[in-house]
């Protein structure tokens, strides 16, 4: 039996749900898939061990510590594309490098890049638990965003509303309808 298709025929095959952290990437990419009933994969589940223990020590990551990463989770995205499964999955994907490794040029991949200003998700990452990332690491986030240019095809999804708000708006800018309210 073949793997079922995305609820729209012509809409995405994979949405990649990008932001600084603290911008609600596993809050809306998890709430998205269930309205989809597509498949999730969370990005941190990607990271190694080292990364990981870098973050939570404070530091900053850098592109050959992210290198790795972003390949695993375009490989996540290219298997989707080939096997015709719809999923969510999440990255920061800040840099237009990252962004067009990710896509790799995949017609039935689109990005959905969470805005917001750098006090309001200040504000989300203090108050979130056990999470490796620290909140003084959120500059660094914000210096290596580079915006998305116009010939990226990006959805921008404000984040200052309810993330039901949020997965609204994505769904109805990328033309799906949910499988579940």
């Amino acid at each position: 039996m073949p793997p079922p298709p995305p609820p729209n025929a012509a809409g995405p095959t994979v949405i990649l749900v990008a932001g600084v952290s603290g911008s609600g990437k596993t809050t809306i990419g998890t709430l998205l898939a269930e309205r989809l009933g597509w498949e999730y994969a969370e990005a941190d589940a990607f990271h190694s061990e080292a990364n990981v223990a870098k973050m939570r020590a404070g530091r900053p990551l850098t592109d050959e510590d992210r290198l790795p990463w972003l390949r695993a989770i375009a490989a996540w995205i290219a298997d989707r594309v080939a096997t015709g499964r719809p999923g969510v999955v999440t990255c920061s994907a800040l840099k237009r490098g990252y962004r067009d490794m990710l896509l790799d040029g995949h017609a039935g991949v689109r990005l959905v890049l969470l805005n917001g200003d750098r006090d309001t998700i200040a504000a989300r990452m203090r108050s979130r638990k056990g999470h490796f990332f620290k909140a003084e690491l959120l500059d660094s986030q914000f210096a290596d965003l580079e915006p998305p240019g116009p010939d990226e095809n990006i959805v921008t999804a404000p984040i200052t509303g309810t993330p039901e708000e949020t997965v609204t708006h994505i769904l109805k800018a990328l033309d799906l309808s949910p499988t579940s309210p």
